[in-house]
């Protein structure tokens, strides 16, 4: 088995292509190990000292550190532990996909303008942060207010304000006039 890696713009976290299928849809954000509980993936890559992150793609994992351990060191460390799971043949998530995979529901007198978001953030903006190792998911929108989880390497990326501010908030203003502001939730 040959895993390539990718760096992302967040200098934390890398990404892990394993050429397989990791999640068969929607995406799995476990930012602390007991988060991970109910992935064997992810409770092998917690296991290795310095992680603090880990997120499941369609066909990725993306491993975020701590600040003081270099990836020098935890790179094989984590190779090794993703080679262990694909061996094993245990599935990524354990029981019931994640929950977590897709937007809020949100309904009510913005419903139509929500559907427009949640279409832009699906076609436009997903897939292109997904080659970043991460992904961004809608949360709620209020009084022109469009508030967006972000997660895995998008999750404390130095570059993520400018993402939102610059990127996606000029996208959603430019295609949904009502749209005022994109504000990060935690």
């Amino acid at each position: 088995m040959f895993i390539q890696t990718e760096t992302t713009p967040n200098p934390a976290t890398l990404k892990f292509l394993p050429g397989e299928t990791v999640l068969g849809s929607g995406t799995a954000d476990f930012p602390t190990p007991d988060a991970g509980a109910k992935s064997p993936l992810a409770r092998r890559i917690f296991a290795i000292e310095g992680v603090t992150g880990v997120f499941l793609g369609r066909d990725f994992v993306t491993v975020t550190k701590a600040e003081d351990m270099p990836w020098d060191h935890l790179k094989p460390s984590v190779l090794g532990a993703i080679m262990e799971h694909f061996q094993s043949g245990a599935p990524a998530i354990e029981g019931d996909a994640p929950e977590s995979a897709g937007h809020a529901a949100h309904d009510g007198p913005d419903a139509e303008i929500v559907s427009q978001i949640k279409e832009l953030l699906d076609t436009r903006v997903r897939p292109a942060v997904a080659q970043d190792g991460g992904d961004i998911t809608f949360h709620g929108f209020d009084r022109g207010v469009v508030y967006l989880h972000m997660q895995g390497a998008c999750a404390g990326c130095p570059s993520s304000t400018l993402t939102l501010k610059m990127g996606i908030e000029n996208l959603l203003r430019h295609y949904i006039p009502e749209v005022i502001e994109v504000r990060p939730v935690a």
